[in-house]
């Protein structure tokens, strides 16, 4: 018995020499935290990406071994390699907040960055006016009357590709000052009236508009049931719209019962040299609201609810005016201009 006890006394001291020798683990908490994202088909046109909604990250950090990043939308991954590809499903240009933590063991350190990401949605209607030539003829109509049918406005609309075509991948509308018919001015106007309406969605358009003060275009939209109730009960809205007169203004609005002609359902936003570059105007259509962009800034909210005519079918126009109660006299040296679309598109 007294040479058991002995063993297992040696034992135990041999066991705790043993622990009282091994190396202490020291843990460093990691340091040089680096976050990078790179927004897929992001440019100079497309700051907020090309609508895939897919932005790449790339996390690095001194001495860690894992991270973690909250994606800003409720959504966290946890990454051992620091490297992840992420698509956003909420539809819009959106900004997210993205926190970051590298780890060591039980040590950490964290950093955030902010995003803005367009997440374009299904794709149900487009013109990109690739092909030369008259508008296609299965998405527009042309509309053809003489001055002061609406508005008080002094141009002649025509279907002759003088005042509009499609050249370039552009639709052109040129308007011009020349004795037709009974005015002095001539232009171009199509809608999709009876070929292409919808209810909600988000229109996209990519234009330069026409330089010359008197100069009225506009990309815009009326009720389909305006032929049995008429405007302003069909209801308007208002996506491009400038006049000569006042250069590098857009102004979105809505007309409705009530609230039309100088309507308070407007928004007003500057954009530089509107006539000289492209830029994208942009209306998200909804139930509950309607928010208008320009190069994916938003500048104007308007409340919809089922008291206004915004909750059917629409369709689309696109026309260069001259004059009239709001583009107003046209400057005497005027001879022609031209109001340039690159592409008209309409996701669900």
């Amino acid at each position: 018995m007294r040479k058991f006890i002995l063993f297992l006394s040696l034992i135990s001291l041999f066991s705790c020499s043993s622990s009282n020798t091994d190396p202490e683990v020291i843990v460093v908490t990691p340091s040089n935290l680096s976050v990078s994202a790179t927004v897929v088909g992001a440019d100079a046109q497309n700051p907020n990406g090309d609508g895939s909604g897919t932005v790449n990250f790339t996390i690095t950090a001194t001495n860690a071994t894992s991270y973690k990043i909250l994606l800003g939308n409720g959504v966290t991954k946890e990454l051992t390699d620091g490297n992840l590809a992420y698509t956003y499903s909420t539809a819009g240009t959106n900004t997210y907040v993205i926190y970051v933590s590298a780890y060591n063991s039980g040590k950490f350190v964290s950093t955030s960055i902010t995003i803005k990401v367009l997440v374009g949605t299904s794709l149900v209607w487009s013109d990109e006016f690739n092909v030369d030539g008259a508008p296609d003829g299965t998405k527009w109509n042309f509309q053809t009357w003489d001055p002061g049918y609406v508005n008080d406005e002094l141009q002649s609309y025509t279907s002759r590709a003088k005042n509009i075509k499609v050249e370039g991948g552009v639709l052109k509308i040129t308007a011009f000052r020349e004795d037709y018919g009974k005015g002095k001015f001539t232009s171009g106007r199509i809608e999709s009236n009876g070929k292409f309406e919808f209810t909600y969605g988000t229109i996209v358009v990519r234009a330069k508009v026409p330089t010359g003060v008197g100069t009225w275009p506009a990309v815009w939209m009326l009720g389909g049931n305006i032929g049995s109730v008429g405007w302003p009960a069909c209801g308007e809205i208002d996506i491009l719209e400038s006049v000569g007169k006042n250069l590098n203004q857009n102004h979105s609005s809505l007309h409705s019962p009530g609230r039309s002609g100088n309507t308070p359902d407007t928004g007003i936003i500057k954009v530089p040299n509107s006539n000289t570059e492209f830029h994208i105007y942009k209306a998200n259509w909804t139930a509950t609201d309607i928010k208008f962009y320009v190069d994916d800034v938003l500048y104007y909210t308007f409340q919809n609810s089922d008291k206004f005519p915004f909750n059917k079918n629409f369709y689309l126009i696109v026309n260069l005016a001259m004059g009239g109660i709001w583009g107003g006299d046209v400057d005497p040296n005027f001879t022609s201009s031209t109001f340039e679309i690159d592409y008209i598109r309409v996701y669900n």
